[in-house]
C-alpha cells in the first residue's frame, strides 16, 4: 500500500514525501484508514515504528482549519515526548495553512504558553498535569475536542497519571473519537479502554513477533556486583558506540556510577528525577549534540525521550518489571536500524532473566566480559582504520601539490631511521606504546566459564513439546527449575522457550533430548501430569 492509496490530500502527501516516507509502516497502514473513518482505536506497537504519524496523519485530516478552537488533544507522559510529537506534527503540517500545534508541559513558564494559546491552536499536545492547569485557568476550553489521543498510555499509568487521565477524559465532550497507543497492555490500560472507548478497533502490529525488535542483538554478562563498572568500561572500549544509554534502578546508583565514570575520564552525564528541568535540558542537549556519548539514567527519567541513533543499551541493573526491559531495549534499533543490548546479572538473577526473556520473546545470549587482549585488538583495528584514512588523505593532498597533515612528523621518522631503526620497526613500536597488554597478565574477569560455548562448540538444538502452559499457571522459572533439578540443565544451556496458553515449546541441546524426556516425562508439575516429546515439524 502507498500513502496515495490511503486517500490523503495533496498537501499532506507532499509533506510525507519531504519526510522521506516511501510507504506506510505496518502500524500506519493498519491505523490510518480506520481513524479516518472515525473509529476508536487501540494500537499496540513498539517505539520507533512510526506510530506518531499513524495517529498524526488522520488527526490533521480531520481538523477544520477555519475553526481556531482546540479540536484535537494528544496526551504524552513526559515533556520530551510532548515536544517531539508536536514537532513531528508540525512537519506534517508543512503545506497545510491555518492549523496550529501548541505543546503545553511543565518546566516552562505557563505565561509563555498562555500567550501562544491566545493566537489559537486546533491541536494541543500536552502532559496531563499542565493540561489540567490550563483548563482550570480557562486558557484551554475542551467543548470542541473531536479526537483525543493517549500516546504511550502504559507509561502514563506507570508514572501515576491515572487520576489525571480520568479527570481529563471525563471533561471531554461525548461523542468523540478516542485513540490509545501503548507498547504494552497492562490491566490498567485495558480498564481505561473499557470505560472511555466505544467499541475500539484493536491493532497489534507483529502480534506473533517478539516485543523486542529483531535488529537488536541481546546479550548478558554473568558477574559479581563489584565487577559491573569494570565490565561496563571494557564493553565501551570494545563496542565503541557513538551513543549509549546505561540504565540503573535507582537515582543513587545513577549518581554514583556517573561520578565513577567521570573519574575514569569518560564523557558521561546522569539523568534522574532529582535534576531540575534546566539541568535535564542541558544534559539532553549535550547528549543529542554528541558532546557526550554516554548517558546514565533511571527508567523514570528516561521515559518519553525520543533519541535516534542510540547504538548500545546497557541494563546495569536488571529491571524489576518485565515491561521495563522492553522499553529500555527499544531505545536502540529505531526506525529499522541495528543496535545492541547487554544485561548485567549475578548468578542469583539468572532465573529472573529467563522470565524477562520469555516475556520479551527474546533470545538473550551469554557473553563473557571482554578480555584485555580483546580490548587491545579492538583498539588496534580502530587505530589501523583511522591510519588508513589519514594516509589516504595525505596521498590525495600530495597529488594536489600540498604537503599533507602527516608531513610535520616526517622529520622525527627520518631521525629515528638515521639511528638505525627501520620504518617498520618504528611503526610497530608506536603501536606497542599505544596498545600493548602483556599476554601473561592475569585477568580474572575475562576467564571463560565452561558454560559459555564458542560458536564452533555449540551443538544443534532440538525442540521439545510440553503439554502444559499458561492456563495451568506454568511459568518459565518453573520449567527451568525442573530441568535443573531433574536433569542438571542450567538456563544457559536452554534455547528459546515459547510459553503458550495450553502447551510449551522448549529448545535444548540435541544430545540431551533423550535423557530429558526420560527424566521428566510423566512427572508432576504444579499438580499436573507432564508429557514431553520431540515437537513435530509442521
Amino acid at each position: 500500500m502507498t500513502f496515495e492509496e490511503l486517500g490523503l490530500d495533496t498537501d499532506l502527501l507532499e509533506a510525507v514525501r519531504d519526510l522521506g516516507y516511501v510507504e506506510p509502516t505496518p502500524i500506519q497502514e493498519a491505523a490510518v484508514g480506520k481513524l479516518l473513518k472515525g473509529y476508536d482505536l487501540i494500537g499496540q506497537s513498539r517505539t520507533g515504528t512510526g506510530k506518531t504519524a499513524a495517529f498524526g496523519i488522520p488527526l490533521i485530516e480531520l481538523i477544520d482549519p477555519d475553526d481556531r478552537r482546540m479540536q484535537a488533544l494528544v496526551l504524552c507522559p513526559t515533556r520530551e515526548l510532548c515536544m517531539q510529537v508536536a514537532e513531528d506534527l508540525r512537519k506534517l503540517l508543512k503545506y497545510k495553512a491555518g492549523i496550529r500545534v501548541v505543546p503545553v508541559y511543565g518546566g516552562q513558564p505557563i505565561q509563555h504558553q498562555i500567550a501562544d494559546l491566545k493566537k489559537g491552536a486546533q491541536i494541543i499536545v500536552g502532559t496531563p498535569g499542565r493540561f489540567i492547569d490550563h483548563v482550570r485557568r480557562h486558557t484551554l476550553r475542551t467543548e470542541q475536542v473531536q479526537i483525543a489521543v493517549l500516546d504511550e498510555a502504559d507509561e502514563m499509568f506507570s508514572m501515576g497519571f491515572k487520576d489525571d487521565i480520568d479527570l481529563i477524559l471525563a471533561q471531554l465532550p461525548v461523542p468523540r473519537q478516542t485513540v490509545l497507543f501503548s507498547a504494552t497492555m497492562p490491566e490498567e490500560v485495558e480498564n481505561l479502554a473499557r470505560e472511555y472507548m466505544e467499541d475500539p478497533v484493536r491493532i497489534h502490529v507483529g502480534e506473533d513477533d517478539p516485543l523486542t525488535v529483531d535488529q537488536v542483538k541481546q546479550y548478558y554478562f554473568e558477574l559479581k556486583p563489584s565487577q559491573k563498572t569494570e565490565a561496563l568500561t571494557r564493553l565501551l572500549k570494545v563496542e565503541d558506540p557513538r551513543s549509549a544509554i546505561v540504565f540503573c534502578n535507582t537515582k543513587k546508583r545513577v549518581s554514583d556510577l556517573t561520578e565513577e565514570l567521570k573519574d575514569l575520564g569518560i564523557a558521561v552525564e546522569g539523568l534522574h528525577g532529582d535534576l531540575k528541568q534546566v539541568q535535564r535540558d542541558l544534559v539532553m542537549r549535550r547528549f543529542r549534540g554528541r558532546e557526550i556519548r554516554l548517558l546514565v539514567a533511571t527508567d523514570v527519567a528516561a521515559r518519553g525521550l525520543d533519541i535516534s541513533d542510540v547504538d548500545l543499551v546497557v541494563h546495569y541493573d536488571l529491571p524489576d518489571d518485565d515491561e521495563l526491559y522492553v522499553h529500555r531495549t527499544g531505545r536502540t534499533a529505531r526506525a529499522g536500524k541495528s543496535g545492541t543490548s547487554y544485561v548485567f546479572v549475578s548468578s542469583r538473577e539468572i532465573a529472573r532473566l529467563s522470565e524477562v526473556a520469555a516475556f520479551a520473546g527474546a533470545k538473550i545470549e551469554a557473553r563473557k566480559i571482554p578480555s584485555l587482549q580483546e580490548i587491545e585488538e579492538a583498539k588496534k583495528q580502530r587505530l589501523l582504520d583511522n591510519l588508513r584514512l589519514v594516509l589516504k588523505e595525505n596521498t590525495q593532498n600530495a597529488k594536489n601539490l600540498t604537503f599533507g597533515r602527516i608531513g610535520k612528523y616526517e622529520k622525527e621518522i627520518e631521525a629515528l631511521e638515521k639511528e638505525g631503526y627501520s620504518a617498520q620497526e618504528i611503526a610497530a613500536g608506536l603501536l606497542l606504546l599505544n596498545l600493548y597488554v602483556p599476554s601473561d597478565q592475569t585477568d580474572e574477569m575475562s576467564r571463560t566459564p565452561k558454560k559459555y560455548l564458542t560458536e564452533s562448540e555449540k551443538e544443534s538444538m532440538v525442540r521439545l513439546y510440553l503439554n502444559l502452559g499458561k492456563q495451568q499457571k506454568i511459568r518459565v522459572k518453573d520449567l527451568t527449575g525442573l530441568l535443573e533439578e531433574k536433569c542438571g540443565i542450567t538456563y544457559q544451556m536452554i534455547g528459546r522457550i515459547d510459553l503458550l496458553e495450553t502447551f510449551t515449546y522448549l529448545e535444548i541441546p540435541s544430545s540431551l533430548a533423550g535423557s530429558v524426556i526420560q527424566e521428566i516425562d510423566g512427572t508432576s508439575l504444579k499438580g499436573h501430569r507432564l508429557h514431553v516429546e520431540i515437537a513435530k515439524i509442521e
